[in-house]
């Protein structure tokens, strides 16, 4: 559907009374009775009808406001991103041959030189409490003194000391648990995809059809629980990727603009009823999705007036159909009435004939 504030040629900002004022102006400029030549003037007038119906309402009015911002702030993220990560290739380093350990290692300031100069730091406060305990006199003593030159005549190297984890250690535990934790991926992209339908492919459970990227043709199950919006999901037969289970198609239905308008699993449809009619009532025939239908307009009813015909709707997950919902408009006659026309003047101006 298009933006209702652009349909009806308003400002966002506009009051219910403007609003008001507007749909009327439009729907008696397009209505199909005053464009006999125009093929296109049903579909106009039923958009305008749809906006108005969106814009007079307060609840769904909001709501829309909300989404439209909501999806406009989704906009302006993607572009910062997109704008972000062009900036971020353009300034990236040239590659080199680091691994992930010398990667972190940089970001963290951490080297092979620092360390080693942490392990040594770290070494030798402990080496130095041990000679202090050390006894003063006697053989052993003298011993183990002789160990560390002994062992560096020999070429081996000694023992480790034990102390507190150097900050490469530390990285290094990151890094594996990073790698540990990492989910692996064993199945392959879902398939997103949108089908467009008409009330009447929903009555008649029309089967249509999209196409995979593989060039696979997959027909869409439309039925019970089918209305604007409703998120079909074709279990594995999405994308296919070697060594992965084959992905999902994820169908969101869309319903093309037509004699009904879809709210939730009701249908609405206008109701052209001209000045005399509605202020003294009548009985009138509305085109339904199986067929003509009677309905009663009660006396003195506005445009704003809801005749409901329960039962005459979508069908429901549950078996149960919502309802046809006839939205009365009130209609002028094709040429000027005299008579109306005097009428209208006197209660206008005060002057009774």
């Amino acid at each position: 559907m298009r933006d209702p504030y652009s349909v009806l040629g308003v400002k966002r900002s506009a009051g219910q009374e403007e609003i008001k004022a507007a749909w009327r102006s439009l729907a008696k400029a397009v209505h199909p009775d005053q464009n006999h030549d125009d093929p296109l003037a049903t579909v106009r007038f039923t958009e305008a009808g749809r906006a108005y119906d969106l814009l007079r309402d307060p609840d769904k009015r909001s709501r829309y406001d909300r989404q439209q911002r909501e999806a406009e702030f989704r906009r302006m993220e993607q572009m910062r991103r997109r704008e972000a990560e062009r900036k971020a290739k353009a300034e990236a380093p040239p590659l080199s041959g680091e691994d992930a350990e010398d990667m972190i290692a940089r970001i963290f300031g951490v080297d092979a030189r620092t360390a080693q100069a942490e392990g040594k730091a770290q070494a030798r406060p402990q080496a130095q409490a041990q000679t202090q305990a050390q006894p003063q006199a006697g053989a052993a003593p003298a011993q183990e003194a002789r160990r560390p030159a002994d062992d560096a005549a020999t070429g081996e190297e000694m023992p480790a000391s034990r102390g507190a984890p150097s900050a490469a250690t530390l990285v290094s535990a990151i890094l594996r648990r990073i790698r540990g934790s990492r989910a692996k991926a064993d199945k392959a992209p879902d398939l997103m995809a949108e089908v467009t339908v008409s009330v009447e492919d929903i009555l008649a459970r029309t089967r249509p059809t999209i196409e995979t990227p593989e060039g696979q043709t997959i027909r869409v199950p439309i039925g019970a629980g089918t209305t604007e919006g409703q998120v079909i999901r074709l279990k594995e037969a999405g994308h296919r990727i070697e060594n992965l289970r084959r992905g999902d198609v994820v169908v969101t239905v869309r319903v093309a603009p037509g004699r009904f308008r879809i709210d939730g699993f009701d249908l609405k449809i206008d109701l052209p009823v001209t000045i005399e009619n509605a202020v003294l009532g009548c009985e009138m025939t509305v085109e339904g999705p199986s067929g003509p239908l009677s309905v009663t307009v009660p006396a003195w009813s506005g445009s704003d007036r809801e005749i409901r015909i329960e039962g005459e709707g979508l069908l429901r997950d549950t078996g149960e159909r919502g309802d046809l919902v006839a939205q009365v408009r009130l209609l002028l006659w094709e040429k000027p009435d005299d008579k109306m026309i005097d009428l209208m003047r006197s209660l206008r101006e005060g002057l009774y004939l």
